[in-house]
Parts: structure tokens; sequence; C-alpha cells
């Protein structure tokens, strides 16, 4: 006897999972059985049985944040840049006391050397703030001085101008100007208002190599390379003590300005100096071509007499 038989099927239609029914649509799903798109709330778009992940919350990323941007500000002020505080007024009208001040650190990393005319930040080489008291940092001044977001409080250093470098000679009679390499130096330019170039005569002193002379520009206010004479250097620095260059003045924003090296010290003959060293061999340099060409000359004679 036949039993239901539909569309020419003696049996009903079996499932893939193993059951069977008429529908193979609609209502009759199994309860366990998902629904399209997979039922598991990522709209078919990624792995199934992973949901959307979650960004890290700011507050779990902020010290790591905080972290990077202190050693950066550690690394720049190690090897860049660093801010240092004008303490006194030895270098008005260039520098106020109070100005801040950035300080090139890294060309001294390639070799470079301190230049005449540059305005330097230099280690004390001894003695020269002898008796001066610096203010006692607070802890937070402490760790912001040390990775550069603050100047230094506690570091004896000084701020000056090179005036001289090794090799060169330097001098100056009271009320006169500064003479450098024989040629008289017009500091006009920089020197503060009134002020003469030296009240009181030195030199001539002779720059060891590897050293600078350097003078504040308040001259009657700068006890700098001239009142050292009598301590070890004779009132040089020694490059290696000179911390970088001073190139902008980056605080109080009304004074923001930056420390080029004048004119004047481009003026030819400065550096004939190098020239008298060893008169000399200078000497010798220069007659040798002629010798030479006096002995071909000579050879070229005996050579057509015979």
């Amino acid at each position: 006897m036949a039993v239901g038989a539909r569309s020419g099927h003696d049996e009903p239609e079996k499932r893939a999972d193993g059951t069977s029914g008429d529908d193979v649509t609609g209502d009759d799903m199994t309860s366990g059985e998902p629904p399209h798109g997979g039922g598991d709330g990522n709209d078919g778009d990624g792995p199934r049985g992973k949901g959307p992940k979650k960004q890290r919350s700011f507050w779990k990323e902020l010290p790591l944040l905080v972290g990077i941007a202190l050693l950066l500000a550690l690394l720049i002020k190690t090897f860049l840049v660093q801010a240092f505080s004008i303490p006194s007024e030895s270098m008005m009208n260039t520098l106020k006391k109070g100005d801040r001040v950035l300080v090139d650190k890294l060309t001294p990393w390639f070799g470079s050397e301190p230049e005449r005319g540059e305005v330097v930040v230099f280690h004390d080489p001894g003695g020269w703030l002898e008796g001066e008291t610096t203010p006692e940092p607070n802890v937070l001044q402490k760790f912001l001085s040390f990775i550069g977001l603050m100047p230094s409080a506690e570091e004896k250093d000084l701020i000056k101008r090179v005036i001289a470098v090794g090799g060169d000679t330097v001098s100056c009679k009271e009320g006169g100007k500064v003479v450098l390499n024989g040629k008289e130096l017009d500091e006009t330019a920089y020197l503060f208002p009134g002020s003469v170039p030296c009240q009181d005569s030195f030199g001539p002193v002779k720059v060891p190599e590897g050293r600078i002379w350097v003078m504040g520009d308040n001259r009657q206010n700068s006890l700098d390379s001239r009142f050292h004479q009598e301590l070890p250097g004779a009132g040089t620095v020694a490059e290696d003590l000179v911390v970088g260059r001073a190139v902008v003045v980056a605080w109080p924003l009304t004074r923001w300005a930056t420390l080029p090296v004048p004119d004047l010290f481009d003026q030819p003959g400065l550096d004939q100096a190098a020239l008298t060293v060893a008169p000399g061999a200078a000497g010798i340099a220069g007659a040798l071509p002629l010798v030479l060409w006096r002995r071909r000359k000579t050879a070229a004679g005996r050579t057509a007499g015979e």
C-alpha cells in the first residue's frame, strides 16, 4: 500500500545532519541550529566565535606615553639641546638675568670646536665660581632638570663669548680696544651700552691649542678670562669643558632672539697668526720650488754643454 508518495519519491528526504523531514526551510529547524549568517553576532565578517577586538583603555596607555615622552626628553637633553638659565648680568644686553637660552649640544659630537664670536656655556674650569652660592632645588626641580625640561639649578656653569681660540694672540690696553692677532675689534654691536672693551690692560696672551679665551659682553661686570690668569690655564678654558653653543633666547617670549656670530669676527687678517707660528717652515716651503727650478736649469745647461 502506498504511503504518501510525493514527487515521485518513495521516502522522505534525508538531511545533511542525518535527520529527516518534509520541510527543509521555514520553522521546522532544530532548535540547536543557528540562523543564517552564523548567529554569533559577528555578521559573518570575521572568524566564527570571535567578537570585535576591544580598544585598550586610555588610562592604561597613559603611563607608556609618559614614559616615552620622558625618554625622548632625556635623549634630547643629552645629545641635542639643553635649556640654561642666565644667573647674572655679565652678558647684558645680549642676555639678561633670568633669560632662558637653548644650547646646541649636537655639533660638538661631530667634532665641532668653539669659534670666535660664539656665545658658549662651559663648566667651571676651577675657581671661577668660588664662593658663589647656588639655590637648593626641590625634588621636582631636580627631576625636571635631569630630563632637560628645566634649566639646571645645581651645576656650576658659566656663559661667555669666545674672543680667541687656540693659536690666537689677544691683548688690550686700558680704555682701548681688544686686539686679536694684530687686528682691533670694533665690539660696539654687542657690548653693553657705556661699557668699554677693557678697563684694565691685559696681555698679550697666546692662547694654547685646545683652549679658548672668553669675555662677557658687560665688561665692567664680568669675571671672565681676564680675572683668572693666576689660575691653571692662565684664564683660558679647555674646549672639552664647553657644553655647547647658545643659539637662541627661548624665554621670555618677548626676548626671543637668535645668537649669531657677529660679522667682525669674519674680517680678513684674523687668521694670519697661523702663518707666523712657524716662519722658518713657511720660508723653507716658499724657497723649495725656487731651489728645484735652479737645479733643473743647471742640469739642463750641463747636458747641453756636453
